[in-house]
């Protein structure tokens, strides 16, 4: 049985674990992420394997580490990370000199996006596109059943495309990103606005919170919805129409069999993929002619990350042994 480590680090945690090759965690552990430079972070990475490898019946053959941020096109250095304020930082090498490991450094999207092709929702599809739905958009792509990673490095942002001309400025510099309107963020948002004009209709939703629109969080608005709270319940419904326009679009240039939907939005499952489907099928172009993709929703959940990067990993070292002198001996 094949076993590589995947670790998920995140702007306030570094979760590790032993993955198989059926994509089964075998085990896990997680530590803080520290608020210093990149090398305090990566020392707590090659910490993060180094107790991961304390069992000798275990042992690892490589490491994938998915991060929020561009990675370059040889999977080693990130370019930008934005939450951990990371710019040109060399992690594949700095973590193969602390672990001894084979090292794949990848964007946190599309390891998740890996992951469900090869072992969730999306395993099976050949054409597919995760889309991760939290604070921000993100994504992969999967194309020909590889991850399309484009000449750079940076594909799959998909919260990045503009919808709006000069519309929501967006932290990525731009204006009118899809992250702007389709985003946990947007959403709570949305549900602040619509309930500061409609309080009585908002009862429910404004109960859970401070009473106020500026006390809703993003927690209370799934729950108000799934209880039926009309407020709420439109939210949800203008966030994924939104979002549903938005892979309209995307789908005159990808052309998936399938969308995944996951993040913790996506994981309130029809609240948000019931107009995600409507805006799509609506949208879709050609003229009634053009297929349209199927709307799933994730499996994977949090591990989806975790697991991904250990299978890339597993997959690019195995790529390299094959390549060497002494595989063709």
């Amino acid at each position: 049985m094949a076993v590589t480590i995947g670790v998920d680090v995140g702007g306030t945690k570094i979760l590790g674990g032993l993955v198989d090759d059926t994509g089964t965690i075998l085990r896990t552990t997680r530590k803080p992420t520290p608020r210093n430079d990149a090398m305090d972070v990566l020392g707590v990475v090659a910490a993060v394997v180094a107790e991961l490898m304390e069992s000798p019946s275990t042992q690892a053959t490589a490491v994938g580490v998915g991060i929020a941020g561009a990675v370059d096109a040889s999977m080693s250095t990130v370019i930008w990370a934005p939450n951990l304020h990371w710019t040109d930082v060399p992690a594949r090498e700095v973590l193969e000199a602390r672990t001894g490991l084979p090292v794949v450094i990848e964007n946190d999207g599309n390891a998740a996006a890996w992951a469900e092709h090869r072992f969730g929702a999306g395993r099976g599809v050949d054409d597919m596109v995760m889309v991760t739905v939290g604070t921000g958009v993100g994504g992969g792509i999967i194309h020909g059943a590889r991850l399309l990673r484009g000449s750079h490095g940076c594909a799959g942002e998909i919260g990045h495309l503009t919808v709006v001309v000069d519309g929501q400025p967006c932290g990525c510099g731009l204006k009118g990103c899809l992250e702007q309107y389709a985003s946990g963020s947007a959403l709570v948002r949305t549900a602040r606005a619509l309930a500061a004009h409609r309080r009585q209709d908002a009862s429910l939703l404004l109960g859970l919170g401070d009473g106020t629109p500026e006390g809703v969080q993003g927690i209370h608005v799934t729950e108000a919805a799934r209880s039926g709270d009309p407020v709420a319940t439109e939210a949800f419904d203008v966030t994924g129409t939104w979002l549903g326009r938005g892979l309209a679009s995307l789908s005159q240039v990808l052309d998936p069999a399938a969308y995944v939907i996951g993040g913790g939005v996506g994981e309130a499952g029809d609240l948000l993929l019931g107009s995600v489907r409507a805006a799509l099928r609506e949208n879709i172009g050609g003229m009634g002619h053009n297929p349209v993709p199927e709307v799933r929703q994730a499996t994977l959940g949090n591990d989806a990350g975790l697991i991904g990067a250990a299978d890339l990993a597993a997959k690019v070292s195995g790529e390299v042994t094959a390549r060497s002198p002494a595989s063709r001996r």
